[in-house]
């Protein structure tokens, strides 16, 4: 029989190593779901429609309203100003220029940054219009949308905030598409 001695008697479970590697392995995974749920719940994914026959119906009315600005040989340049202010020059086969234009700034993932703003008709030879839009927050590719209030067309294009000055937007598909 073995004499039980102060050398040789085994240390609380809570003074070893492997019981406390072992509880280590699935405690980070529960803190890892959590910060992961956190970050789910903050940042909701806006990229998912819930009706998909309207959302077909909508891409096909888009489609449309490409074909008529192309159909009218539409195409729009300007410039963007560091503090936001826009200036566009219109041209195409419109029969009477509109007066009012809406310019969209569509952030590529946050609809929560997007932003829509008035271009007015400012000289009608040629179609000049301005307005000015808030700086956006965030730096990168924007997509870019203009069409006149009825929405009867529309082009698109994209602006590098804050390095690009310059703006160019046509139909989806081309000028002879």
């Amino acid at each position: 029989m073995q004499q039980i001695t102060a050398n040789n008697i085994p240390s609380p479970w809570y003074r070893q190593f492997w019981p406390w590697f072992l509880i280590a392995l699935p405690a980070t995974a529960v803190i890892a779901s959590i910060a992961t749920l956190i970050i789910a719940i903050k940042n909701p994914d806006g990229l998912v429609v819930d009706d998909y026959y309207k959302q077909g119906m909508a891409i096909n009315q888009t489609l449309a309203r490409d074909r008529h600005a192309r159909f009218l040989g539409l195409h729009a340049g300007g410039e963007v100003g560091p503090g936001g202010e826009v200036q566009l020059i219109l041209q195409g086969k419109q029969p009477q220029p509109a007066q009012r234009l809406r310019l969209s700034l569509l952030h590529p993932t946050r609809a929560d940054q997007d932003q829509v703003i008035v271009l007015e008709l400012s000289d009608t030879s040629p179609a000049r219009f301005q307005g000015e839009f808030e700086i956006p927050p965030d730096v990168g590719q924007w997509h870019v949308q203009l069409e006149p209030e009825g929405g009867h067309w529309r082009l698109t294009g994209r602006l590098d905030w804050p390095g690009d000055k310059r703006i160019q937007l046509e139909p989806v598909g081309g000028t002879n598409g």
